[in-house]
């Protein structure tokens, strides 16, 4: 799916309770959930959004977010879309 919006996917996993600490890109991040679930919260205060296999999350550029894995890790795909 990510192919056909013209844009190169690239995958990546984490172990349970992983923690990405709030950061932005300067792009546009496009992201499915293929295996196991996460937790995005749009910083400062949220809404927390909890991805499970083949949920989609776009982050607009500039976008602080951060995000913890579930209990049985999770495998992603996400590409940028500049």
């Amino acid at each position: 799916m990510l192919r056909a919006e013209g844009v190169s996917p690239n995958w990546w996993a984490n172990g349970p309770g992983d923690v990405y600490a709030p950061h932005s890109h300067h792009y546009h991040k496009v992201l499915f959930c293929a295996a196991g679930s996460i937790t995005f919260r749009v910083e400062p205060s949220g809404p927390d959004l909890e991805l499970h296999p083949g949920d989609r999350l776009d982050v607009a550029p500039g976008t602080s977010h951060s995000a913890i894995v579930g209990a049985d890790g999770v495998t992603c795909v996400e590409a940028p879309r500049v």
